[in-house]
């Protein structure tokens, strides 16, 4: 027996978490009025963002509970930074970010704005913008009130405070929100040595099957 509970909250707000447990209450109960075949039937549920809940309600039923949470597997910048049990007081501490996009400013049009050759092909969006977080062998910070506001099939839009000394040729390190949607666009993922190093050096390759 499968169910998601994921899609009742986008939060977590007390009325969002609430709607969860609901959820798996009855999903417990559901699964009390069935008769199995095997000696060991299978109840799976949990997304990455209440698998807390599904732990504490479904974990004590006669069954395998079989939880399919995917983003601790690279974990993000964005929603799932906001809404994971880890970042709500559970367990030890968040999760830290294992992916990045990095796109190369193309153009400086602008005195506040810069174009990152990269876009809706390449980064996700659904769940929030990508945030700039550095520039590739530059010391310190020096995006300042850098954020993106937009993105089309193939840029970034990324405003920045007047005066910025973000050049064409300059890359933007960015954190990303939502992994499934990163996964989906890229079935070959480079892996670097170090994402603060001055030049970071491709070391691996990662095929996902999405």
């Amino acid at each position: 027996m499968a169910g998601y509970e994921g899609a009742l909250g986008h939060d977590a707000s007390a009325a969002s978490l609430g709607a969860v447990d609901g959820f798996l209450r009855r999903v417990a109960a559901l699964h009390g009025k069935l008769e199995y075949e095997v000696e060991e039937p299978i109840v799976t549920a949990g997304g990455s963002a209440y698998f807390d809940q599904v732990v504490e309600v479904l974990g004590g039923l006669d069954a395998r509970v079989v939880l399919r949470s995917g983003a601790y597997v690279v974990h993000d910048d964005g929603f799932y930074r906001a809404i994971s049990p880890f970042s709500r007081g559970a367990g030890p501490g968040p999760l830290r970010p294992a992916m990045h996009g990095w796109a190369r400013v193309v153009s400086r049009p602008e005195p506040a704005l810069a174009l990152l050759d990269a876009g809706k092909r390449d980064l996700p969006f659904d769940e929030g913008l990508p945030e700039p977080h550095a520039v590739r062998g530059r010391a310190g910070s020096i995006l300042g009130g850098a954020r993106v506001t937009a993105l089309n099939d193939q840029l970034t839009f990324l405003a920045l405070d007047e005066g910025s000394v973000i050049d064409c040729g300059d890359v933007v390190r960015l954190g990303l929100s939502h992994p499934c949607t990163a996964f989906d666009k890229w079935t070959l993922i480079p892996v670097v040595d170090d994402i603060d190093a001055p030049d970071p050096e491709v070391v691996d390759l990662i095929r996902t099957y999405f």
